[in-house]
């Protein structure tokens, strides 16, 4: 008896030490581990010493959980590789503001279960380990992961304002290299602004002299140059902007600028002024 107690008191020691580092939550299989057997595990249950979340997953002590713990419990009752992901993993990252509804789990895969209660589940074959990071110790995808998953799902304003979180927190989101070799959302959004207002397809990130040029026209000789936050970044951008704008000119290159804001609300208003520019060249 004294060495079942011992080993009980072990186990114990050893549920709450886990639970400590995760949120309040374990799963069945660490709690086995622990040393805690199925029958253990339910009678712990029912002395309300766990408390279920999920199936197979629990709170120790109490049901009272954080977000956090609310969040690690949806990854562990989704199986080994399951990631936090889209909104849920934007709000975990600061991108966006945490919303009530379904928490969203990543899994590898194609087949399975669509949903559990409180859960949104997404079964994907395309998430590997470099996909995957550790934010408060839970598996979340990265910021770029992240960003590329909310242009499916999010409004155009949610996506813009997830993506100015990740400048404002100085994330790396990729931007750089997706196949559109756009560096910022902003050059982004601005060839959907070509494409939609019938523009012709502009080169992207081109060197000109000892500069680079976000757009070129080659043909008409028009470069556009897309102002983001860069363009607030103190005396010496400013100074090196200006020294880009002269040089280009003095090559023959006629410079338009656009800000965030005119690409984003007054896109015709931006459109008429790349049209008008290559109309005169």
């Amino acid at each position: 008896m004294p060495g079942m107690r011992a080993k009980s008191a072990k186990s114990a020691f050893q549920v709450a030490a886990l639970a400590a580092r995760q949120h309040g939550v374990v799963d069945r299989r660490q709690l086995r581990e622990a040393g805690v057997s199925d029958s253990g595990i339910s009678r712990r249950v029912q002395s309300g010493q766990l408390h279920r979340v999920h199936r197979r997953v629990y709170a120790v002590g109490h049901g009272g959980l954080s977000q956090e713990g609310r969040w690690l419990a949806a990854v562990l009752a989704c199986g080994d590789r399951a990631t936090l992901s889209h909104r849920s993993a934007a709000a975990l990252l600061r991108l966006l503001d945490n919303q009530t509804g379904p928490i969203d789990v990543s899994v590898p895969g194609i087949t399975g279960r669509k949903s559990r209660a409180g859960i949104r589940i997404h079964r994907r074959t395309s998430l590997s380990s470099q996909d995957v990071i550790q934010r408060k110790r839970i598996p979340v995808t990265t910021p770029a992961r992240t960003i590329a998953d909310l242009r499916r799902i999010a409004s155009p304003a949610e996506l813009r304002r997830a993506i100015r979180q990740t400048e404002v927190l100085g994330l790396r989101t990729g931007l750089e290299s997706t196949s559109e070799r756009t560096r910022s959302e902003l050059e982004h959004l601005f060839l959907r602004l070509c494409e939609k207002h019938e523009l012709p397809t502009p080169e992207v990130n081109v060197r000109i002299g000892s500069y680079v040029a976000d757009f070129l026209w080659r043909r008409q000789r028009v470069v556009v140059e897309t102002d983001g936050y860069r363009y607030h970044r103190g005396s010496r951008a400013f100074e090196d902007d200006h020294d880009r704008d002269l040089e280009l000119r003095r090559l023959g290159y006629d410079v338009v600028h656009l800000t965030y804001r005119q690409v984003t609300t007054a896109p015709e208003r931006a459109a008429g002024a790349v049209a008008d520019a290559l109309r005169r060249s």
